[in-house]
Parts: structure tokens; sequence; C-alpha cells
């Protein structure tokens, strides 16, 4: 295990990690080397002090280090955030992998990352996210008891907790516009048809809504075509198609100086982390008149799931507090009108409070 300032030197990009932008008074940046397996992650502990963090790993062909930092810096910040918003007793963390999913990724690379957990003694509690499977969990599980989402630890895969959490936050902005919840006729473009993207689509499909979708894998799109009727746009498109609602599900920071002037929808709301790539991209769409549902509040249900579940328990409890989502962003969205904010501006105060209480 070597200090981050050694990869931040090899990037070339900033002296040390405290000169990085996107530093805010984390409490301990890893950078990970296993040879043996050619794993290489980064894990950024942003705060303990609600609990110990959690996050999840990610795993993603970053195209350098300074990128990787970049999003466990953000994505880590984040979990703080959404945690104390959902009501959590952890802090936040994040784990980045850099590696193809696809390609590169191995059962031995998974139990490699296990054990650079483990050796941060559960100040680090890692999970599932982009670019890792319920299987790769498994193996993550044989080298650290620090994990979550797994068989042993609960309800397993998060991503349909995830998924319910974000079709209900959906509905809560569709009903903060339009006066109800019914999105029969609504056009949704959906970006990023992973394992939450996708049941997000299936959701909106059996409620009556008309589809666009996209992904950089191929099959997934062809999949949700024939599935759901969809029409198919590359995802470099799928914020500007005309549509109701846009819903970024894959990658963050899709929300910014050259995306924003070319949404047509009224409502952005959807899975993926940290959307807004500039504190100000969430003031552009507040002056176009969009309605921007914090990612942080609307996708919390996989973390709900994974913090509440116990060993052959009920998920009741989970989707209790999962819908619950749709009545936080509704005060989320009610505060922020009334008081001529944004809605991420609300939803971090109340976040703030809770962690400064």
């Amino acid at each position: 295990m070597n200090a981050l300032p050694r990869s931040i030197k090899e990037a070339g990009v900033f002296a040390t990690v405290f000169d990085h932008p996107e530093f805010h008074d984390h409490e301990d940046v890893v950078y990970v080397r296993d040879r043996e397996t050619g794993l290489s992650a980064i894990i950024a502990i942003h705060s303990t002090a609600l609990g110990p963090s959690l996050g999840g790993c990610r795993v993603w062909p970053y195209a350098s280090h300074a990128e990787a930092l970049t999003d466990a810096l953000r994505l880590s910040r984040g979990m703080t955030y959404k945690n104390a918003l959902a009501g959590l007793d952890l802090g936040g963390g994040k784990a980045v992998i850099i590696a193809d999913p696809r390609k590169d990724k191995t059962p031995e690379m998974m139990e490699a990352f296990g054990r650079h957990v483990n050796r941060l003694s559960g100040t680090y509690i890692t999970a599932e996210d982009v670019g890792v499977s319920p299987e790769d969990m498994e193996y993550i599980a044989n080298s650290t008891a620090h994990v979550r989402g797994t068989r042993a630890t609960g309800l397993g895969d998060p991503s349909p907790y995830t998924a319910l959490g974000v079709f209900t936050g959906i509905k809560a902005a569709v009903r903060h516009v339009y006066g109800t919840d019914d999105l029969t006729g609504l056009t949704v473009s959906v970006q990023g048809l992973g394992h939450v993207g996708s049941d997000v689509a299936a959701r909106l499909h059996e409620a009556g809504a008309k589809l666009i979708v996209s992904d950089i894998h191929a099959p997934s799109v062809l999949k949700a075509i024939e599935t759901f009727d969809a029409r198919a746009v590359d995802p470099a498109e799928a914020h500007r198609v005309e549509a109701d609602i846009f819903a970024p599900c894959a990658l963050g920071a899709g929300l910014n100086a050259g995306t924003i002037p070319q949404i047509q929808a009224k409502i952005v709301a959807g899975a993926a982390n940290n959307q807004l790539q500039t504190p100000a991209d969430g003031e552009a769409l507040k002056a176009r008149g969009i309605l921007y549902a914090p990612d942080y509040a609307i996708n919390a249900g996989g973390v709900i799931s994974i913090a509440l579940a116990t060993p052959g328990g009920s998920d009741e409890a989970v989707r209790r507090k999962t819908l619950a989502i749709g009545d936080t962003l509704t005060e989320i969205f009610k505060r922020a009108s009334a008081e001529d904010k944004t809605p991420e501006q609300i939803a971090d105060r109340i976040a703030e409070e809770r962690l400064s209480a």
C-alpha cells in the first residue's frame, strides 16, 4: 500500500492530494497496488463523524490516476452527505479500481482489493458500484468482513433498492412540476442501462412512460428496445433529446456548462452520482427552470439497503425508508421554491445540520 502523494506525482498534476480542488477535509486517501493481480485503486474516506465510512467500489478504465482521484474524492464526499440525508449513522467513503470491468477484472483482483480494505480496520466499508457485480462482492468478502451487499450480510444486490428510490424520486419531481405523479405518456431519456438504469427503465415503462435509452454497451440497448419498445440514441445525445425527464444513470459530472444549455427536459432526476460538475451548474439548471433532484438524495436506496439489512431479515424496513426518499425530495423541492434556492443547496443544508449535530 503506497501513500497517495506518490500517485499524484506519477500523474504529474498536483504536488499533494491537499492541493486537489475536490479535497474537502478528507480523513484518509490511500493509493493501492497489487502487482500480482494488476490491482490499482484509490480508497478515499471523507468522514467518519456519524460512523464508519460506507461507499461502493467502482471499477472503471480511467484515463489517468488524476481522473480516478477526482472521482474518488467527489464520490466519497457525496457519500457523507447521502448517508447523513438518509438518516443513517454512517460516514462517507468510496473506492475506485482503475480497470476495464469487462476485460481486466478477475476474482483474484477483487479478493486483493478486499485485503486492502481489511487493512483499514473497519473505517471503510465497501459495497457494489459501477462495474462491480454481486458476484464480485462475494469475492471481496473472502478477504474482509468490512463489506455489505453480499448474501452473508443481508439482502444481497442493492441495485433494485437504488432503482426503487430513483423511481420514487422521479414521481416526486413530476408531482412538484405537473401537480400529479402519473407518468403515463411522459417521455423519459434514460442515460445508462446498468443494474440500476435498466431497473429504473423497467419501472418507468410499467408506469406508462415512453422511453429513450442510451448506453455504451450495445446489448443492453438492444434489450431495452425489445423489452420496453424504447427508442435508442447515442449516450452523448441523451441529455439533448426532446423529453419531459432526463434520467442520468451512468457516470457523474454530466451536468455542466456544455450540456445544461442543451437540455430540453423540465426535470433532471437519475441514479448517477455527482451529476453536477460544479456548484454553478445547479444555479444554471435553476435559471433555465429545470427541476433537479439532488443525486445523493434520490439514489440513496442502495446504501439504505446495505446499511439496514440483516442476514435472513425482511426488506420491509428497507423498502419503507427507501420510499421515504420521495417525501424527502418533496420537502427539498418545496423549501427550495420558498427560499429561492437550488434543491441541492437545501439538501446540503439538511445533511450539514445532521453532521454538525
